[in-house]
């Protein structure tokens, strides 16, 4: 991976080369620079919304002039402004606009929060609970159709994650799914059934989309949505991003963003990927895909909003028991899988990928799929490596979303494509006691392999996947990116003694680069952020924690004190 400074910085380094004076001047601090060296520097100016110079305290303080503010770090560390790879901002702001949602860890504690619905919303309207993942409850399963059945008879019930789902009576015949429900619509996915009696268990896999759910509740205006998305970067601000991938943007979500950007409301910039359904006639998907190459969010350059590429999804979820895997998954209570072959759900097949994937590349925009199982993974890598024998793949920066579960040849794959991905530390903190009791350490090898893909040269970049809720440690997931860090140094997890592969563990300086440089790359800002060099855009966070020499359980606990977006200060700790 190399990094580079456009035309553009270049021209403006030169204009201030002579008899240059700052803006700013932050000194006697630990300017860790991320740039190819990993340089620590002692002080950095600013001058406008870029990064005049990085060095010495003597040497940087020559750029001060009458109208220069300095400020005395007394040695705390600078970092360049913190990257997500992977979020979905709008969606995960408006969960708890109608109420309040609790935090579940039980079936009892899922159950008593239905059961406080059918008490606020009139007979008939549905409840969904959203991304309350198996597990991650105690009980590590899903609630049954008889559970959701007896707190909520008069109510239809959706107990929702990811692409599937466990549903009460009423919901199921809301929907019509009853014995002779089949999959009709070219899609993937079946539903459960009793292999006595041949009725619906209530467990759908990958079709919620059958789910003739209507919504309940309080309804957002446009004015709701942009103040909640508001509130939500704020608190981004607050964790140390100044960056964010949004991976699943909607036509709806693009307007919202163009709207804040309008009104110099973003205090977070967003690469963002727009969804692509892959249902129905090729020519039709080829067309939508073609359209976003148009788009001038894509063809015209701007550094706090912009489209990079598409994204869609070729598997389900680990937390599900759906992801695509290389071999069976095996019989589960956890999963409620009872067929001993398999492998979970491909959403794409080969024959339709290939051209999916192929219209992307040519039409210069950045693919990636949400692929979880080494299944997936593979099948992803394999229709990059077919295009690439006859249409360059690099000059996209091919992605693969998730990548939990991969293998020696997966990663070896990467750097040889110029493929990237993007991985969620939280995943293993939070889901690996639920995993190792399903798969055991064997079948683990080779999950989140990271210490291989930067040893191996390939570039992964740090995520969260946040789906719901305002809070860097309460949200699903949390994306504090502290806790991704440590948990990427550690691989230590929730409720769990002893390391997860520690082989696979990142050094402190790889997991920094993991959440700035590698992100600054698969976002395509590479040229421009992710690094404190002259030149580069002023983002950048002061901490309270020395990230590279601290005791490795205070990583996790480290707080911003201040954070900086384009030279101007979006945050700063009471």
């Amino acid at each position: 991976m190399k990094a580079f400074l456009s035309f553009a910085a270049l021209t403006w380094l030169s204009s201030l080369s002579l008899a240059a004076e700052a803006d700013l001047i932050l000194h006697h601090g630990k300017i860790v620079t991320v740039d190819k060296a990993f340089s620590i520097r002692e002080a950095m100016a600013l001058a406008g919304n870029r990064i005049l110079a990085v060095g010495a305290n003597d040497e940087v303080l020559k750029l001060k002039g009458p109208r220069t503010v300095t400020r005395h770090l007394s040695g705390r560390m600078v970092l360049p402004g913190l990257m997500d790879s992977h979020a979905h901002p709008i969606a995960a702001a408006m969960t708890e606009f109608d109420h309040p949602i609790p935090q579940m860890e039980t079936i009892q504690d899922v159950l008593d929060y239905i059961r406080s619905r059918t008490q606020a919303l009139p007979e008939g309207d549905w409840i969904v609970v959203q991304q309350v993942f198996i597990t991650r409850l105690r009980e590590q399963r899903y609630p049954s159709r008889m559970e959701l059945d007896r707190v909520a008879p008069r109510h239809p019930v959706m107990f929702r994650t990811g692409p599937d789902a466990s549903l009460n009576s009423l919901a199921l015949k809301r929907s019509g799914i009853d014995r002779d429900f089949k999959v009709t619509d070219g899609g993937s996915g079946f539903v459960e059934k009793d292999s006595k009696s041949g009725e619906p268990t209530g467990l759908l896999r990958n079709c919620t989309r059958f789910v003739k759910v209507q919504p309940s509740g309080r309804r957002p205006t446009d004015a709701d949505r942009a103040q909640r998305l508001v509130q939500l970067f704020r608190d981004y601000n607050a964790a140390g991003l100044t960056s964010v991938g949004d991976r699943d943007a909607s036509v709806a979500d693009l307007e919202l963003y163009r709207k804040l950007r309008a009104a110099g409301q973003l205090t977070v910039r967003v690469s963002a990927s727009q969804h692509i359904d892959t249902l129905g006639p090729m020519e039709e998907i080829q067309a939508r895909i073609r359209r976003v190459a148009e788009d001038p969010l894509f063809k015209e350059r701007d550094d706090f909003f912009r489209i990079i590429g598409i994204k869609t999804y070729l598997d389900g979820g680990m937390l599900t028991g759906s992801a695509y895997l290389r071999e069976p998954w095996g019989v589960s209570d956890i999963y409620a899988i009872t067929d001993p072959a398999y492998r979970g759900v491909l959403f794409i097949p080969h024959e339709r990928l290939l051209p999916i994937v192929r219209t992307a590349v040519e039409s210069g925009l950045q693919f990636t799929a949400h692929s979880v199982g080494d299944g997936a993974v593979h099948a992803l890598l394999d229709v990059y490596e077919e295009i690439a024998r006859t249409t360059p793949v690099r000059p996209t920066r091919p992605c693969i979303s998730h990548a939990n579960f991969m293998s020696r040849d997966a990663v070896d794959k990467l750097p040889r494509l110029g493929v990237s991905v993007d991985i969620q530390p939280a995943w293993l903190y939070l889901d690996t006691r639920t995993l190792r009791k399903h798969f055991g350490d064997g079948r683990l090898r080779w999950f989140q392999p990271l210490r291989s893909i930067f040893e191996t040269g390939g570039v992964a970049g740090g995520g969260s996947d946040h789906m719901q809720k305002i809070g860097s440690l309460r949200s699903v997931n949390p994306y504090s990116p502290f806790l991704g860090m440590a948990t990427a140094i550690t691989r230590r997890a929730k409720w769990q003694d002893g390391p997860l592969h520690p082989e696979e563990a990142l050094t402190r300086q790889q997991a920094i680069r993991f959440y700035t440089m590698n992100n600054a790359w698969l976002l395509f800002c590479d040229d421009r952020l992710g690094s404190l060099e002259p030149g580069k855009m002023a983002d950048f966070i002061v901490l309270d924690t020395d990230l590279l020499t601290c005791a490795v359980e205070a990583i996790a606990r480290t707080q911003v004190d201040e954070t900086y977006l384009d030279g101007k200060p979006v945050f700063s700790r009471p």
